[in-house]
């Protein structure tokens, strides 16, 4: 970098000094200096910011960091244009370091003024633009809070109430299977009283005990029927029990139905009773034990999966975790999915696509998870909760994979590069508040230093994450943002 001297007719063309007093620009050349700097960086983004720079001829280059890539968005030798520490007359109430990247092309002067001097300077001289600025930079700053903050509670309400759902409905079924459970032990005892009466010789009572035991057993194993079998064997077993003299035969023959049992190992139990006149009391005596094993089988099914939802909810809460962590992406998509089952529906069918071969990664798996909410749900709603949901895992050279795809209409290419933005949203009016992609994207690019882009035509959009898999990378960022 060469000094050069400061002149202030040559700074009275540059568009952002024309109407300042001659006064001024002397104050500026007397608390700044110009600058020729030679091809190359300037500063680098996220460093702490000490100048503001002002081209006066050259060209300049603005970048931002985007996946570990840096992204070119300015190209210019528009005399005047700035960069640097524009933001010091903030003072200490907002960060002091470089939005971008800033480098020339060629031999470029410029007019550099310390942060400090720029910042006392703005404050002397526009006592009220400052102010309005300040406004609109903290207004904004809060407003995106506040908006933030709700949304994230929206979000939670939303995923308690689909968990309170979908607990509701496993916690009544074990309720109403516990009652019926308790009425038919009751009319067991009843049965068990007859049974004791002496009615049965003892050869009968053991073969009895022993179809008893092997009837629990066909239970477990009973096999899968489509309805029309179903409804074939009903009849079959209507038929023997009216031929046999069960009352009420056309009720039971769906509980042994459901139990897997046919007209062959009824006859058994004929076979096993010495007095025709007892076929009925035992066939009542089998289907109270078919009944229990049926209940007990639906009380289990029930508690395993409220205990599936709970564990589902304390790795998408990562209850108990460290924050910074290894993860198996599978549990983190899995239990993602089980929180938004509601939301998701009947009508959108899930394809998971996981690569078994695919390391756990390093990651913030709380603030993952909330990246897959936000990108399921927005799924979800492109396709008016009807299609094809599409979750999808694979390495990508030493990056992993995360594909969230719909086969909704698409995101229009006009909008494609805004949607990252925040409160940029295509939702009607109260909504939606355009945060959750914004959300997403600063929790992959700056806690992950990873990408997160779109590819979408009609039919098939999906959104990549990009995750790197060595821990160096995302520990450092993310010990720098904590």
């Amino acid at each position: 970098m060469t000094q050069l001297p400061c002149n202030p007719p040559e700074l009275r063309t540059l568009f952002l000094f024309e109407k300042l007093t001659d006064h001024q620009l002397e104050q500026l050349c007397e608390k700044g200096h110009v600058e020729l700097i030679e091809p190359g960086p300037v500063f680098a983004e996220g460093e702490i910011a000490t100048c503001f720079y002002v081209l006066i001829e050259g060209e300049l280059v603005l970048s931002k960091l985007s996946g570990g890539e840096e992204i070119e968005f300015s190209r210019t030798s528009q005399r005047g244009v700035y960069s640097g520490a524009w933001q010091s007359y903030l003072g200490d109430r907002a960060p002091q370091t470089y939005t971008a990247s800033m480098r020339v092309t060629a031999p470029s002067k410029f007019f550099v003024l310390d942060a400090d001097r720029f910042g006392q300077l703005m404050r002397e001289w526009f006592p009220m633009a400052v102010h309005l600025l300040e406004g609109l930079f903290f207004g904004n700053q809060n407003a995106k809070q506040v908006v933030d903050q709700r949304e994230r509670l929206l979000a939670l309400g939303s995923l308690s109430a689909g968990l309170t759902h979908e607990l509701n409905n496993p916690a009544a079924a074990a309720v109403r299977a516990t009652a019926s459970l308790r009425d038919r032990v009751s009319h067991m005892r009843q049965k068990l009283s007859v049974i004791a009466s002496g009615v049965y010789d003892r050869q009968a009572l053991a073969t009895l005990i022993r179809l008893q035991e092997e009837t629990a057993e066909l239970v477990a194993k009973a096999p899968t029927l489509t309805p029309l079998e179903a409804s074939d064997r009903e009849d079959e077993l209507g038929d023997w029990f009216d031929d046999h003299g069960v009352s009420g035969g056309w009720d039971l023959a769906p509980t042994f139905v459901q139990a897997g049992l046919d007209v062959p190992w009824l006859e058994r139990i004929v076979a096993s009773v010495d007095d025709e006149s007892m076929v009925e009391s035992a066939i009542r005596w089998l289907n109270y034990t078919i009944e229990t094993e049926l209940l007990m089988n639906e009380i289990a099914d029930s508690t395993a999966r409220v205990s599936t939802l709970v564990n589902a909810a304390k790795q998408y809460s990562q209850m108990d975790r460290a924050p910074y962590q290894r993860v198996d992406l599978r549990e983190l998509l899995d239990s993602s999915l089980v929180m938004l089952g509601r939301k998701i529906g009947d009508s959108v069918m899930v394809v998971k696509e996981y690569d078994p071969t695919l390391p756990q990664i390093p990651a913030y798996a709380a603030e993952l998870n909330q990246v897959w909410t936000n990108l399921i749900d927005n799924a979800v709603a492109a396709m008016d909760g009807h299609g094809t949901l599409t979750v999808r895992t694979r390495r990508d050279g030493d990056m992993a994979l995360i594909e969230i795809g719909d086969t909704g209409p698409g995101v229009p290419e006009e909008i494609r590069s805004r949607i990252f933005e925040p409160f940029f949203t295509t939702k009607p009016v109260g909504e939606g508040t355009g945060l959750g992609l914004d959300i997403s994207w600063r929790i992959v690019v700056k806690k992950h230093r990873g990408d997160l882009r779109v590819e979408s035509e009609p039919g098939d959009t999906r959104f990549q994450v990009r995750i790197p898999i060595e821990p160096e990378v995302a520990a450092a960022e993310g010990a720098s943002d904590g």
